[in-house]
C-alpha cells in the first residue's frame, strides 16, 4: 500500500496514514496503544478491513489479492524508485550515477511474525558508531524486519534476545564471527528467527562513522585479520574529518541541563535550532542557520533535512531505524529513540517534562556519543586528536583514539608519494599544519599580512601614492611587518619549504569604500576624503577578478614586488644565520605571458643576490609561478623555462577554464546539478574532462621543457580526496591544503598510491 500504490503521508499530515488507521482501531477497541503483537484476529481482520478502504480511497483502486499482481507491483515499484526524489538526492550526495540503475532480487522469505518463538533483527559484527568490538543491533519478537529498521517501534538490543530466544542468539553470535573472518571487514546482516530456528536474509559491508572506521582498521591489523596496507584503504578520506570534529566542553557539560535520553546512534556533538520538517531544516540551513532535524522518526523522505542538519533526533526508533544507518553513513550526530520527547508537527513545538521548544526558535544541544540531549546551546572544545596534537594534552595523547589517528597515519607515510602542503599565513598556522604532518607551505598569500593594525594604513599610503618616491616610502614602512611575519612563518616550518605568493588581489581591495570610513582615513593620514574617493573611483573595474591583479600589479609597481622580495630574502637570511635551514619558493600569480614572468622573476633574483651579499648569507630559493589562466597552461614549455615549478591555482583557474563566476555559481549550479549538465561542484572537486586536461597540458610542457621541474596544485581542491587522487595520477609532486584539511589530504594521497 505504501510503496507500491503510494499511499503515503501528505503534507498536511503529521504521521504515516497506515500507522494512524491502527492507532485509531487500537484506542477504539483498547483505549490505549497496546503493543501490535496484542491484537487479536479479530482486531486485525477490522484492521485489514480498514487497510483495503484507506488504499481504494487514495487511490481509487482495489488493493490486489493475487500474489503475482502483487509481486509484479512490488518489481515496478523497485525500479521506479531509481527516480523518486530521495533517491536522486542521494545519488547527488554519494556521487553515484544516474546511468547505473538498478536491480531487483526476488526472494522467499521465512515469518519472524508467527508468535513469541519467532522474530526478527539487524546486526552488526562490531559498533558502527564508536568501532567497539561487541555484537551491535536490535531484533523485535513476533515482527517482520520493516518492523525493525521502520522506526515505528522501538525495538530490543541484540543481547536482550538472551531472555527470549538464548539458543537463537549463540547462533547469531557464532555466524558474526564466521561472516567478519570470511569478508574481513564489519559486517552488517538481517536475519528472521522462524519458531527457533535463524534464517539469515543477507549481509554486506557495514556502514560506519568516521570514528569506527580508524578503530575498526586499527584493531583488525592488531588481530591480524587485515595487512595494514587494507587498513589505509578501509577509511574513507572523506569520513576523517569526523574523528576531528569538535566534542561538548567538559567544564560546560557539568553545569548543562541534560533532558532526555536515547541510543547514541552518531557520536560527536552537535548544536542548533530545532526544526521538525526535513524541508523547513534545508531551507534554515541554506539560509546559514545551524539546525537540528527532531522527528517522531525519519524516513527516506527526509533526506534533505538530515543533509543540511547538524545533527538528527528522533523519538521512536533503535540504533537500526532509518535515522541512525543514514546519519553514520552521513557522520552526522544522532540519538534515536529519546522517548521523552513529546513532537506537535501542527503546532510546531516539542514538550519534554513541562518545558516548550519552538520550531526555529530553541537550541538543543546533542551528545550522540552518550546519547544525552541538552537544553539551548553548548559550548564545544576541539576533538581528542587536536587536543593531543595542537595543545599537547596529555590525557587526550593517552586516548584509543589519538593513538589510533597517529597509527592510522604513520602507516600512510610509509606509502605515500605525493607529499601534502597547507595553505598558512601565520605562525600558529604552520604548527597547527606541522603537527598534522604537513611537509612544507604550498601557498602563503602575503595580502593577508596587509590587513593587520597599522599595516593597512600603510599599504593604503602606498596605493594613493602618484609618485614612485611616495610609493618606497610607504613600502619602506610594509617591509619590517613583512619581514617580521616571514622570520615567524620560516621558522615554524624548521627547514620544511614555503611557497610565498607575491601580492594577488587588486588594488581597490585595500581601500575603504564607503564615505564614512573614506573620511576616517583621510585624517589619519593627512590626505583629502576627496582625493581617497578619487583613487578609488581610478581603480574600480568592471572585472576585478581578470583585471590589474597578480602579476600585472607587480610589473605595473614593480616596487612592490621588490618590497616583498626584500622581506622574504631578509627574513630567510636571519632565520638561516641563526641555525635554522629555510627553503623559500617565490611564486609570480596570474602568469599567462612568458614575459611576464622574465619581468617579475628579474627583480626576485636581483633582490636575493642583493640580500645574500648584503648579509654574508647563502641560502636556497626558487622562483615559479601559479598555472591559473588557461593561456599560461597552454604556453607551459615557454612559462618553464624560467619557471623553476608550477602551483595550479585551481580556484581560478577553474573560474577562468569554465568562465564561470565561484563566487556566483551558487544561483545555478544545483539547477546543472539536476540536470546533469555537472556531476560535482566545479569548486570543490576538480572538473578532471575540462580543468585536469588544461593541467595535464601544463604538466606534459613544462616536463618537456624542463624535466624535474616541481608541480603542486594550491587551491581548495587540494584538501578535497577525489581531487588528490587524480593529482596522485597526474604526477604532482604534492598538494596543498588548510591545515585541518591536511589529516584527510595525507589519507587520500597514502590510498591514491596504494591503487596504482
Amino acid at each position: 500500500g505504501d510503496v507500491v500504490m503510494g499511499v503515503q503521508k501528505r503534507p498536511e499530515e503529521d504521521h504515516e496514514p497506515f500507522e494512524t488507521v491502527i492507532h485509531e482501531l487500537k484506542h477504539e477497541r483498547h483505549h490505549t496503544d497496546i503493543d501490535d503483537t496484542k491484537l487479536s484476529v479479530s482486531d486485525l481482520k477490522e484492521l485489514v478491513a480498514r487497510f483495503k478502504k484507506l488504499v481504494k480511497e487514495r487511490t481509487g483502486k482495489q488493493f490486489p489479492n493475487d500474489p503475482w499482481a502483487q509481486l509484479q507491483g512490488s518489481i515496478g515499484a523497485v525500479f521506479g524508485s531509481w527516480m523518486n526524489d530521495r533517491a536522486i538526492v542521494y545519488r547527488r550526495k554519494y556521487n553515484i550515477p544516474q546511468e547505473w540503475g538498478t536491480a531487483v532480487n526476488v526472494q522467499a522469505m521465512v515469518f519472524g511474525n508467527t508468535g513469541v518463538n519467532s522474530g526478527s533483527g539487524v546486526a552488526f559484527s562490531r559498533d558502527p558508531a564508536t568501532g567497539e568490538k561487541v555484537f551491535y543491533g536490535e531484533f523485535l519478537i513476533n515482527a517482520q524486519g520493516e518492523d525493525v529498521v521502520g522506526g515505528v517501534r522501538t525495538p530490543e538490543p541484540v543481547a536482550d534476545l538472551k531472555k527470549h530466544l538464548p539458543n537463537a542468539l549463540v547462533e547469531l553470535e557464532r555466524i558474526r564471527h564466521v561472516l567478519e573472518a570470511h569478508f574481513k571487514d564489519v559486517q552488517d546482516f538481517e536475519f528472521t528467527i522462524q519458531d527457533g530456528k535463524v534464517f539469515m536474509l543477507q549481509t554486506r559491508n557495514g556502514k560506519r562513522t568516521g570514528v569506527a572506521a580508524v578503530k575498526f582498521a586499527c584493531d583488525m591489523v592488531r588481530e591480524k585479520l587485515i595487512e595494514w596496507k587494507t587498513a589505509i584503504a578501509r577509511v574513507p578520506a572523506d569520513q576523517l574529518d569526523q574523528v576531528l570534529a569538535p566534542v561538548f566542553d567538559r567544564a560546560a557539560l557539568k553545569s548543562a541541563k541534560a533532558i532526555a535520553s536515547g541510543l547514541p546512534a552518531g557520536p560527536g556533538a552537535a548544536t542548533g535550532r530545532v526544526y521538525f520538517n526535513a524541508d523547513r531544516a534545508a531551507a534554515a540551513a541554506h539560509k546559514g542557520e545551524k539546525v537540528l532535524l527532531v522527528r517522531v522518526e525519519t524516513s527516506p523522505e527526509d533526506l534533505r533535512g538530515m543533509i543540511a542538519a547538524e545533527g538528527i533526533l528522533t523519538a521512536r526508533g533503535g540504533v537500526s531505524s532509518h535515522a541512525a544507518l543514514v546519519a553514520r553513513q552521513m557522520g552526522k550526530v544522532c540519538i534515536c529513540g529519546a522517548s521523552a520527547l513529546n513532537i506537535n508537527y501542527r503546532a510546531k513545538t516539542m514538550s519534554v517534562n513541562g518545558a516548550i521548544f519552538r520550531e526555529g526558535e530553541n537550541y538543543l544541544s546533542i551528545d550522540g556519543t552518550s546519547g544525552t540531549v541538552y537544553a539551548d546551546q553548548l559550548r564545544n572544545a576541539p576533538s581528542e586528536i587536536i587536543q593531543g596534537l595542537l595543545h599537547g594534552d596529555k590525557i587526550a595523547q593517552r586516548s584509543e583514539t589519538y593513538r589510533n589517528f597517529n597509527q592510522l597515519m604513520d602507516w600512510c607515510a610509509k606509502v605515500t608519494r605525493m607529499s601534502v602542503r597547507t595553505n598558512a599565513d601565520t605562525p600558529e598556522q604552520v604548527e597547527n599544519a606541522v603537527a598534522f604532518g604537513a611537509s612544507g607551505i604550498g601557498l602563503c598569500r602575503t595580502e593577508h599580512m596587509f590587513f593587520e593594525g597599522d599595516r593597512i594604513d600603510a599599504m593604503r599610503e602606498m596605493i594613493l601614492a602618484r609618485k614612485a618616491d611616495d610609493r618606497q616610502k610607504a613600502l619602506a614602512k610594509l617591509l619590517p611587518y613583512q619581514k617580521s611575519d616571514f622570520v615567524g612563518i620560516f621558522k615554524a616550518l624548521k627547514g620544511k619549504p614555503a611557497t610565498i605568493r607575491l601580492l594577488d588581489p587588486p588594488l581597490h581591495e585595500f581601500l575603504p569604500q564607503d564615505h564614512a570610513a573614506q573620511s576616517a582615513l583621510a585624517e589619519k593620514i593627512g590626505v583629502s576624503q576627496e582625493e581617497i574617493a578619487r583613487r578609488v573611483h581610478e581603480l574600480h573595474e568592471q572585472n576585478p577578478m581578470l583585471g590589474h591583479r597578480g602579476c600585472r600589479l607587480g610589473i605595473s609597481f614593480p616596487e612592490v614586488t621588490e618590497m616583498q622580495a626584500h622581506a622574504i630574502f631578509e627574513a630567510a637570511a636571519e632565520v638561516q644565520k641563526s641555525g635554522t635551514k629555510v627553503h623559500p619558493e617565490v611564486m609570480i600569480p596570474l602568469v599567462g605571458f612568458k614575459r611576464e614572468l622574465e619581468l617579475q622573476v628579474e627583480i626576485v633574483r636581483r633582490v636575493a643576490q642583493d640580500v645574500q651579499a648584503a648579509k654574508k648569507v647563502k641560502f636556497s630559493y626558487l622562483v615559479g609561478t601559479m598555472i591559473e589562466v588557461p593561456r599560461g597552461a597552454l604556453t607551459a614549455d615557454e612559462i618553464a623555462e624560467t619557471a623553476e615549478f608550477f602551483s595550479f591555482g585551481t580556484n581560478d583557474l577553474t573560474q577562468t577554464a569554465l568562465g564561470m563566476s565561484r563566487d556566483d555559481s551558487g544561483s545555478f549550479l544545483p539547477h546543472y546539478a539536476e540536470l546533469e549538465i555537472v556531476k560535482r561542484n566545479p569548486f570543490a572537486t576538480i572538473d578532471q574532462d575540462g580543468v585536469g586536461q588544461l593541467m595535464q597540458i601544463a604538466i606534459e610542457k613544462g616536463r618537456k621543457t624542463r624535466p624535474k621541474i616541481k608541480l603542486g596544485i594550491c587551491g581548495e581542491h587540494g584538501g578535497d580526496p577525489d581531487s588528490v587522487k587524480f593529482c596522485h595520477r597526474l604526477g604532482l609532486d604534492y598538494v596543498s591544503c588548510s591545515p585541518f584539511r591536511v589529516p584527510i589530504a595525507r589519507l587520500a594521497a597514502a590510498q591514491a598510491a596504494l591503487a596504482k
